[in-house]
């Protein structure tokens, strides 16, 4: 039963529609087999499924740190003029783009950013922390 005046704060808020596709630019780009370069793209969000799955592929059970590859390819969803992006694009991306795809992917997933404002309980002192973890996926 709800009381007349007993709206909370989220109902005073007209509520914004949720963005789940973010543009990027890569710092250097794909270049593909004919030696188009490629660096406007997008990402989607990730699902749980999306970070799930790739733990059953062999490759990443060989090779844990081949979990951003597979788990990049699995949310970019579009790349230049690209008919597709897949983990093949991304294992062939120079080493520098991927360091910029995992961060993105962990600053869109994290409600856009991965850093939290706190304050120190002693001094009262504010300051960042950085909220993501070491590997693509974990925080």
């Amino acid at each position: 039963m709800r009381r007349e005046g007993s709206a909370g704060p989220q109902h005073d808020r007209p509520q914004e529609p949720l963005r789940t596709e973010f543009e990027f630019e890569l710092p250097r780009g794909f270049v593909d087999e004919a030696g188009t370069v490629h660096r406007h793209g997008a990402m989607r969000l990730a699902t749980a499924r999306d970070e799930l799955l790739p733990l059953r592929d062999i490759r990443v059970r060989e090779n844990p740190a081949y979990l951003s590859v597979v788990l990049l390819g699995r949310v970019i969803t579009r790349l230049g003029t690209l008919p597709s992006v897949h983990d093949g694009t991304v294992e062939n991306m120079f080493a520098s783009d991927l360091a910029f795809l995992q961060d993105f992917y962990r600053q869109i997933n994290a409600e856009g950013h991965t850093r939290a404002a706190v304050a120190c309980p002693h001094c009262e002192e504010s300051f960042e922390v950085e909220l993501a973890g070491s590997r693509l996926g974990e925080s």
